[in-house]
């Protein structure tokens, strides 16, 4: 999201003309034939290059956030803006709906439909500091239908007095390792007073132009963070889940990417009570445009 400098380009491109003539004269050159203008980049008459923004839509079959389940058949849509504020500072503003397509579950009168839906809103301060990138993120969750969501009988998963919304913040690192991208996270939850903790890492293989294949791994750590008491018998601390999985982002246009993956969620101490499965295979694909 860079704007344009129209009075610096003409500048540079007089000075340019200016001095390549001097040193053709110099050397005994001949000048350009008459009639002959030297060509010039055409102006986009913009006021900014790009947009820095990026529109996403998904599909999962499980819905698995930080190793705990939340819905299956889930239709996602995200909206990200990067504007820069230095050369190294940038502001990130975020927002993202999800909502279940079709999920059963069993309660207390049998198996029934659950509704779910989540509205994500983000907000962050990113410094790429070239050996690293650092980041300082807000976020706020907003449950319609409360954590883990509704059935005919009630709330539904972990509940932790069924939250209806939730704000936390967070610092980020990522870094790169020769060809391997690390990456990990510290997160603070103002409603309930947990937090977690994340790192993982993904190694990029190019395939041709248009075609990477990308494996990695996650894994993550809660202290008094949406267990439900499933912990040593009250709140406390827990690895949640290692979930590695593999996807395929596929380049279709100069601004639009295909990314069908696929994901095995190894549920921990503290998600293995309150997940419908401790361990299970799931999927997705999502089609992501940068303007």
């Amino acid at each position: 999201m860079k704007l344009k400098s129209m009075t610096s380009v003409i500048t540079k491109s007089a000075l340019v003309l200016a001095a390549t003539a001097s040193l053709s004269a110099f050397a005994g050159t001949s000048a350009p034939a008459k009639g002959v203008v030297p060509p010039v980049e055409p102006e986009s008459g913009a006021l900014f290059d790009t947009l820095g923004a990026t529109i996403e839509v998904g599909y999962d079959t499980r819905t698995y956030y930080r190793g705990l389940w939340f819905a299956d058949n889930a239709t996602w849509t995200g909206l990200s803006l990067s504007i820069p504020l230095t050369e190294q500072l940038s502001l990130g503003l975020g927002a993202l709906y999800l909502s279940t397509v079709d999920t059963l579950v069993n309660d207390e009168i049998g198996e029934t439909e659950l509704d779910y839906s989540e509205l994500d809103l983000t907000a962050s301060l990113n410094f790429d500091a070239g050996f690293a990138k650092f980041g300082l993120v807000y976020t706020h969750y907003e449950f319609f239908d409360g954590f883990g969501g509704r059935t005919a009988a009630g709330p539904f998963g972990a509940g932790e007095g069924n939250v209806s919304s939730a704000d936390e913040v967070g610092i980020t690192v990522a870094a790169a390792a020769g060809p391997v991208n690390l990456y990990a996270g510290f997160y603070y939850d103002f409603r309930i007073g947990g937090s977690y903790a994340e790192i993982g890492a993904d190694l990029p293989i190019e395939i041709t132009s248009w075609l990477s294949i990308v494996p990695a791994v996650k894994t993550g750590y809660g202290n008094d963070y949406y267990t439900s008491g499933v912990v040593a018998g009250s709140r406390s601390g827990g690895f949640t889940h290692v979930i590695p999985s593999l996807s395929a982002p596929i380049k279709l246009t100069s601004i639009a990417t295909l990314t069908p993956y696929i994901a095995y969620n190894i549920s921990l101490d503290a998600r293995r009570a309150l997940n419908t499965q401790d361990n299970e295979i799931f999927g997705g694909v999502k089609l992501s445009v940068s303007f």
